[in-house]
């Protein structure tokens, strides 16, 4: 015994098309949002200290001119005078850092002989640049 009525012509579809550009634009700003964020970053919250003392590190530059010219602290200086002068610096300072300015135009051969100084020493060394 069926008392319900049939209705004709009524439809059970659901409309997706709006559907459809929702999740376009989800698609695209989670594509936007992964480009900019970095996952090399590593965030640390780091503990606070009212007794602490800062560590003072101690930088050296030494630059490597395009003509060869040596200069250690704007000094110049001979090459054959270079270990000699970072030692003198490596005792006044033991956890020494050099940084190394060199013109781009500079054989890689003369760079390998100042890390081949500063290792010999145990000094540790990083390459300056320019950002691009």
């Amino acid at each position: 015994m069926n008392l319900r009525k049939r209705q004709r012509g009524v439809s059970a579809e659901v409309h997706t098309s709006a559907m459809n550009d929702i999740m376009f634009f989800l698609l695209l700003f989670f594509l936007i949002a992964a480009t900019l964020t970095n996952p090399n970053v590593i965030k640390l919250l780091l503990p606070k200290s009212s007794s602490g003392k800062p560590i003072s590190k101690k930088t050296l530059n030494v630059t490597i001119s395009k003509e060869l010219q040596y200069t250690v602290d704007n000094k110049p200086i001979a090459l054959a005078d270079l270990p000699a002068a970072l030692t003198n610096y490596k005792n006044i300072s033991p956890d020494l850092t050099i940084i190394l300015h060199v013109d781009k135009t500079v054989a890689i051969q003369d760079i390998v002989e100042v890390m081949d100084i500063s290792n010999k020493l145990n000094i540790k060394l990083v390459l300056a640049t320019i950002p691009k």
